[in-house]
């Protein structure tokens, strides 16, 4: 079908060329006259036609000007020009907005036949380019993330150097200088650390399109994908060097995003910016940016804003400070936390440091969780083994196959460790726990349940948090929200049923409770599915 649009102030000319299309292209037409240039606009719009049949000498608009208003917002319309000016200028001006043809009248029928044809064929073309344009956007849509992901995932490796380059070539990127900017997410940020990362990276992975289309507002960049609660963006830069101005407009422009994708996502950010760098030389940026994250709790921090006298007791500090958040995380039987204050440790020191001070460094650390494990009766502490991993740290000579070890322990002595944990709730406790998970849907308190065991609740509540790792309301929000997630899983139960079920008697406070562990609503978990 094609749309044909004719306009013409002559009543006849307009039933002469409609009848004319009419007779010979029958049902594989659809036809509008006007008889008015800005009548030739507003069916521009509305009608949208294939092709526009114009006369220049019309009321109000003349059909040239009213070429001009359609070239604005819609080029794929054909034109053709009918006149009975044999006006150079015309001629010329209809030619400059490429209109298909100049006719002048009087008109023949086969003048109207033969131009309709070659209309039809080049409408045909453009729909034809239109449809190949989609395809490949749809198609370049799907690959481009692909290879995005893939030179992020490259350039996190110190030896990527080559295929860093190859990378920047497929994605069209002529500069060979550029910065790493890690950015991290939660909750909330307390005491040094994201508040609910694991629900916050649920959520980005939900919103990740957002967050990609909003820091394209700030920075050309490439954008890597949700690892964890951080996301790392390579930006492109013609820079050698970074002048105070352009870092301040760095920062500026950082700090703008970081409070814009805030509001957006009703989430905490901080952003890591890391030094200008040769494309081979890439990783070492992406370590200043992990280190901007851990030695400063500022929202944006650039590495040339670190303080350039960092002594040694200054690391030792630093190195504390992660022990004490590692040994947070793997006491829980938290594995993935464990992994990332790990990782994220030896991302910034294992660029910078002696391979021998981080072998020592993580030999301690491993030691220190198997002690303090021990001495919560949680691992069986032994000192066999303890020599076995001395004289495996000894061997290694390499930061990449001392990581994979440090992995290994770190994997093994959690999942023990969560092991112990589920099998020590016994006697009054286990007793406990049996009684909330039957009683979850009623309105239960700490005195509650200490009066079922029959102890105090001062006692009652030390002995739950030494054996579970949770203290109660922890404990009993995260059975409700499991029953929630089940109960969600189908459609049998409205939401507000389901508050009510899980021991919720304000629907909204339970959609934030729900929200806060998840890190979506329960409306969005349902959807999700």
């Amino acid at each position: 079908m094609f749309r044909i649009l004719i306009a013409d102030d002559e009543g006849i000319m307009r039933e002469s060329i409609k009848n004319t299309i009419e007779a010979n292209f029958g049902s594989e037409t659809e036809i509008v006259t006007v008889k008015t240039g800005r009548e030739v606009v507003e069916q521009a719009e509305s009608f949208r036609p294939d092709i526009a049949f114009v006369d220049i000498q019309m009321p109000g608009l003349s059909g040239i000007q009213a070429i001009k208003e359609i070239k604005k917002f819609n080029s794929s319309i054909v034109f053709v020009v009918i006149t009975a000016y044999d006006n150079f200028s015309y001629a010329k001006e209809s030619v400059n907005l490429g209109v298909m043809e100049y006719i002048l009248k009087p008109v023949n029928k086969q003048k109207i036949i033969d131009v309709c044809i070659r209309a039809k064929k080049k409408t045909e073309e453009l729909r034809q380019k239109r449809s190949d344009d989609l395809r490949i956007k749809e198609k370049l849509e799907i690959v481009i993330p692909m290879l995005e992901t893939a030179f992020i995932n490259n350039m996190l490796q110190e030896s990527g150097g080559d295929r860093n380059r190859n990378y920047l070539n497929i994605l069209d990127i002529d500069e060979e200088n550029g910065y790493v900017i890690v950015f991290e997410y939660g909750d909330d940020f307390k005491d040094g650390n994201f508040t609910n990362a694991v629900g916050s990276n649920v959520k980005m992975n939900n919103y990740y399109k957002l967050f990609k289309e909003t820091l394209a507002g700030f920075f050309q960049c490439v954008t890597g994908p949700v690892m964890g609660n951080r996301i790392i963006a390579y930006v492109p830069t013609a820079m050698e060097k970074v002048s105070y101005e352009a870092r301040n407009e760095i920062i500026s422009r950082g700090r703008s995003f970081v409070h814009k994708i805030e509001e957006e996502l009703d989430m905490k950010f901080r952003a890591g910016i890391g030094g200008v760098k040769n494309i081979d030389m890439i990783y070492e940026s992406y370590t200043d940016a992990l280190k901007c994250l851990m030695e400063s709790d500022k929202h944006i921090v650039h590495v040339m804003d670190m303080s350039a006298s960092e002594d040694k007791s200054s690391s030792k500090k630093d190195l504390r400070d992660i022990e004490s958040r590692y040994l947070a995380k793997a006491m829980k039987g938290d594995t993935d936390g464990a992994l990332s204050v790990l990782n994220g440790m030896i991302d910034t020191f294992g660029k910078a440091g002696d391979i021998s001070e981080i072998r020592i460094a993580l030999l301690e650390l491993m030691l220190s969780l198997e002690r303090k494990a021990g001495d919560e009766n949680l691992v069986t502490y032994d000192i066999k083994r303890h020599e076995s991993y001395m004289k495996g740290a000894m061997k290694i000579g390499d930061i990449a196959e001392l990581k994979m070890w440090a992995e290994n322990i770190t994997t093994n002595v959690c999942t023990e460790i969560l092991l112990s944990r589920n099998t020590k709730v016994h006697g009054v406790v286990g007793k406990a726990v049996e009684y909330i998970k039957d009683h979850y849907a009623d309105d239960l308190s700490l005195d509650d349940v200490a009066r079922q065991v029959d102890i105090s609740p001062y006692y009652f509540s030390k002995l739950f948090k030494q054996e579970t790792g949770d203290n109660f309301i922890e404990f009993l929000t995260g059975v409700r929200i499991g029953k929630a997630k089940e109960y969600l899983s189908g459609d049998k139960y409205s939401i507000k049923e389901i508050c009510s079920m899980c021991g919720y008697t304000d629907p909204n406070y339970f959609s934030r409770t729900f929200k806060k562990y998840e890190g979506v609503t329960p409306t969005e978990f349902r959807e999700k599915g």
